[in-house]
């Protein structure tokens, strides 16, 4: 298994892949930034034909999407994806070959269709682009792998957009060397696909159905089945509805807002797809190469606060393309800009790489690719909708940046929403701030807690952090039993009762609350999940490790699991532990402290005793509190 994502580009189970879609990308984008130059710049010279057909030119590309993703997610199960990748390309070469036809003829219409054909070519892929890692790769490597993906999607965005404006303005041969790099890159895209290992099909006895229509209708009966994928598939929806209506809107923005010519358009894409870029590579560290969605909510406040910002730094509507990139960087009020352009895409990153790694993660293999069509299905609605509401509010006479600010709100709006009916997004979010605000946490033994299956981890307890930290640093969900007074402390209770925390109360304060949390250990170890208990009943008040009750024999004879022995050190002392009285009763005095998270052996089930999990825990810990 690759140690970083950096490591995957080393491996040819990954790497031909990465380079085939990138190139893939790459190619999709120099033959649409040199229409939308065309457009912009040469085709044409009213600004409202100028938005028009830029809206509508993301309408043709996008259509296809909505049309056959469902056959698509059917080809991506039954026939070998790596197989289908090298067909798709050589269907690339010969609609390239057509492009230029289109260049020649100097038709506008002939160009549209094209672009219409380059998004089937694209649709076809699409399912084949995701389902094909958790194919490829192990669990752990999906959310590196997925960062990378879309770093080089908006890098490929970034480089398209350079190599396209700067094809079409090597008049009188711009549209020969547009004609020449689009096939000669689609060429080189079958090379590297050929390179692809081949592995057998998914679903090979898979019935193809070819009508659409019942087709997405089944799919979409099979997203709402996983109440999980059907949220990351509409937050993914959600995204590029955004990302949609922002993109379309800058070609126009950075000339008629910005007053900059075709080269200040490209400094603006630079800005987004190297935010996105950087976004996305850094959710692997951020998360701690797991699934981590708590960095949705984090991505969507700053979409929301960087594309308003971007509104109140400059709005004007009838500013004259006069601005050279040089001359343009001379004003700070344009830096602000791409300030604000760059960091939207960093936090587009932490929104949209979690979201695929969990569509990847909690969906059979077999399923994948189908469950992909069904999210492009509705990401094309979702990008379709975003140009007609670009062209209904531009009939409006809506300005460029007034369309901005109204989608950062938006933004806002959908967020808010999201994250009130389902509020797990919310409690992760809380939970990562609050752990890599306050602590530096050093993890060893993470491999030990299983991917799948019922299992028991026992820690000690030294802060009222500790479930907290345990639930930010493992994969997979825990359900954790805890003293019925921290359950209801202010703040933390939202994260406790979202994440189906567990009340106790001992049996002399309150038996008939202890007796319903044995219950609910019983029925979650039986439906395969993880349960995290203290056995010492309390926090410390002295830094040392209390007894551990028998609570833990209770719940193993009465559901036979293997037991993790987890330990906290380097807690002691801080603001949430009871060193030197009650708990958070002071000014907290450090903040990012350095602690440890040891996990050791699995005990198996006939091996566990509350006294040999005590002497295991305590052996983890150290000599560290």
């Amino acid at each position: 298994m690759a140690e970083n994502q950096y490591q995957l580009l080393k491996q040819k189970r990954f790497f031909p892949f990465f380079i085939t879609q990138a190139l893939g990308a790459f190619n999709d984008n120099v033959y649409k930034n040199s229409l939308v130059t065309l457009f912009t710049y040469t085709a044409v010279s009213s600004a409202q034909n100028e938005g028009f057909l830029v809206n509508l030119a993301a309408i043709i590309f996008i259509l296809p999407f909505f049309l056959f993703s469902a056959t698509s997610g059917q080809f991506a199960e039954k026939y070998s994806k790596a197989k289908s990748i090298r067909n798709i390309k050589l269907l690339e070469i010969g609609i390239m070959l057509l492009a230029c036809v289109g260049f020649y003829l100097q038709s506008v219409n002939f160009l549209l269709f094209v672009l219409f054909l380059m998004g089937l070519q694209s649709t076809l892929f699409g399912p084949i682009k995701y389902s094909i890692m958790p194919q490829y790769l192990k669990e752990k490597e999906l959310v590196g792998a997925n960062g990378l993906v879309e770093m080089s999607t908006f890098l490929a965005i970034l480089l398209g957009l350079i190599l396209g404006i700067a094809l079409t303005n090597l008049e009188p041969y711009g549209r020969i060397a547009i004609c020449s790099v689009v096939v000669l890159i689609s060429l080189v895209g079958y090379w590297s696909s050929r390179q692809i290992p081949v592995l057998p099909a998914v679903e090979p006895t898979l019935k193809i159905n070819w009508n659409p229509i019942t087709e997405t209708a089944k799919t979409f009966k099979y997203v709402k089945s996983n109440r999980t994928v059907m949220l990351s598939v509409l937050g993914i929806s959600w995204f590029w509805f955004f990302g949609a209506t922002i993109l379309a809107q800058l070609p126009t923005f950075s000339k008629s807002t910005l007053g900059g010519d075709e080269y200040v358009y490209m400094l603006l894409m630079a800005a987004f797809s190297v935010g996105i870029g950087l976004g996305s590579l850094l959710c692997e560290k951020m998360s701690g190469r797991k699934v981590e969605i708590g960095l949705v909510p984090f991505g969507a406040i700053g979409m929301t606060l960087f594309s308003i910002d971007i509104y109140f730094t400059n709005h004007t509507t009838d500013a004259l393309p006069i601005l050279s990139a040089t001359e343009f960087l001379q004003h700070w009020n344009n830096w602000h800009v791409l300030i604000d352009a760059t960091l939207i895409g960093v936090f587009g990153g932490f929104f949209i790489v979690p979201l695929y790694a969990l569509i990847q993660q909690r969906c059979p293999k077999n399923h994948v690719s189908r469950v992909i069509a069904g999210n492009n299905i509705l990401n094309a609605l979702f990008m379709v909708l975003s140009g007609i509401t670009a062209l209904i509010l531009l009939s409006l006479n809506f300005s460029i940046p007034e369309i901005i600010l109204i989608t950062g709100i938006l933004n806002a709006v959908v967020s808010i929403y999201i994250f009130t009916v389902v509020p797990e997004f919310l409690m992760r979010f809380l939970v990562w701030i609050l752990i890599n605000l306050l602590y530096r946490i050093r993890l060893t033994g993470l491999n030990k807690i299983p991917d799948e299956g019922a299992a028991v981890i026992v820690c000690n307890h030294v802060s009222f952090m500790d479930a907290l930290i345990i639930a930010g640093c493992c994969r997979r969900p825990v359900r954790f039993v805890m003293d019925h007074r921290i359950f209801k402390t202010p703040i933390l209770s939202f994260i406790f009762k979202t994440a189906k925390a567990i009340p106790i109360a001992p049996a002399k304060e309150n038996p008939e609350l202890m007796n319903k949390a044995f219950d609910q250990v019983a029925e979650y170890l039986e439906e395969g999940e993880l349960v995290c208990i203290f056995p010492e009943g309390k926090i410390t008040s002295t830094g040392e490790i209390n007894t551990f009750k028998a609570g833990i024999e209770k719940i193993i004879a009465r559901t036979p699991v293997p037991v993790i022995p987890m330990a906290l050190s380097g807690l002691w002392g801080s603001f949430f532990s009871r060193k030197d009285g009650p708990a958070m009763g002071t000014i907290p005095k450090r903040f990012w402290s350095k602690i440890a998270v040891t996990i050791g052996q699995v005990v198996p089930s006939s091996e566990v005793s509350a006294a040999h999990l005590q002497q295991q825990v305590s052996q983890l810990r150290g000599e560290r509190p």
